[in-house]
């Protein structure tokens, strides 16, 4: 297993194993692409009652969705869900991490702390999970450079078809 760099993440985007749409070719680093956030989020009711945390949990019984063209602003202790703008489908011999901009993290923004690992064969917006750790208010813009995608090369194939399998904009 090893992860691609950016002269083999242009390859395989080049062969039509990895699609990213849309697709941005200066959102390619050295080992890893750019994902930019997009205008969608969910952010969560306001709870009178204790949630319980079961296999079966909806995330979208406890949240409401939201189009942002401006700007969102996380208040300190706050988390919502963003999508990111690009679509991702890898082929089932490549896999991927999902992980948060250091530029960011030192401001206290946290983005994708848990569930970071994309099962191969996904076809998918990534869901980030965006929280303000710091003591200050934090705003977040649709298109900005969020995160960063790492490619890795899996030992066999695998396809996941777990219930996120092709997350879009329509069933986020």
């Amino acid at each position: 297993m090893s992860i691609l760099t950016r002269d083999e993440i242009l390859k395989e985007i080049e062969a039509g194993r990895i699609v990213i749409e849309p697709f941005d070719p200066a959102m390619v680093g050295p080992a890893s692409v750019d994902l930019r956030l997009g205008r969608e989020f969910r952010v969560f009711r306001k709870a009178r009652e204790v949630v319980a945390i079961t296999p079966d949990i909806d995330y979208n019984a406890v949240t409401e969705k939201i189009v942002v063209d401006g700007r969102l602003v996380l208040m300190p202790g706050e988390t919502v869900l963003g999508l990111t703008m690009e679509r991702i489908t890898l082929p089932a011999d490549l896999c991927g991490w999902l992980e948060g901009r250091s530029r960011f993290a030192r401001l206290g923004l946290l983005v994708h702390v848990s569930a970071s690992f994309m099962q191969p064969g996904i076809a998918n917006h990534q869901v980030l999970e965006l929280s303000n750790f710091s003591p200050m208010p934090l705003a977040v813009s649709p298109g900005l450079p969020i995160c960063q995608f790492i490619f890795q090369r899996t030992i066999g194939q695998a396809r996941y078809t777990g219930r996120f399998q092709e997350q879009d904009t329509d069933r986020f």
